[in-house]
């Protein structure tokens, strides 16, 4: 009987630590919000200083193809709006709502957000290029 009781205790201490380290509902959903709103801020940092830079300097670039300057000013903005479409739809769901639902809903902002930040991305690489073509020289203005 010791025996068994000792082993039980010692079968109890060794599952101990496994149990310890699993995280509970609540942090797991801290730590989704946190991932989404981590990812949001990356992506707003973008947003407000290189994207509002880089269609001032689409804007004021003299060049021969203002439909492909267009197109990235325009493209910008969209990336702008979706920033700015994410952030006014995006509620962080209530206390009461059910674990699950809330795993699930930051799994979905998660993936929208990520959308954003690849739109922003490719935009502002774009627009990049499209300044770096303008200032290299054509070769009708080569000397």
């Amino acid at each position: 009987m010791r025996t068994s009781t000792f082993l039980l205790g010692l079968l109890t201490l060794a599952a101990l630590p496994a149990c310890l380290s699993l995280e509970s509902d609540k942090q797991k959903e801290e730590a989704a919000e946190k991932a989404v709103l981590s990812k949001h801020d990356e992506a707003m940092a973008q947003t407000t200083g290189p994207v509002y830079e880089l269609r001032q300097q689409l804007q004021q670039q003299p060049g021969p193809d203002t439909a492909r300057t267009g197109r990235q000013v325009r493209s910008l903005l969209r990336a702008e709006a979706a920033m700015t479409g994410w952030m006014h739809q995006y509620r962080r769901p209530a206390d009461s709502t059910a674990h699950e639902q809330k795993l699930q809903y930051y799994a979905q902002q998660q993936h929208k957000i990520d959308s954003v930040a690849v739109l922003i991305s490719s935009s502002l690489d774009s627009a990049r290029q499209v300044l770096a073509a303008g200032a290299a020289p054509t070769p009708s203005s080569a000397p």
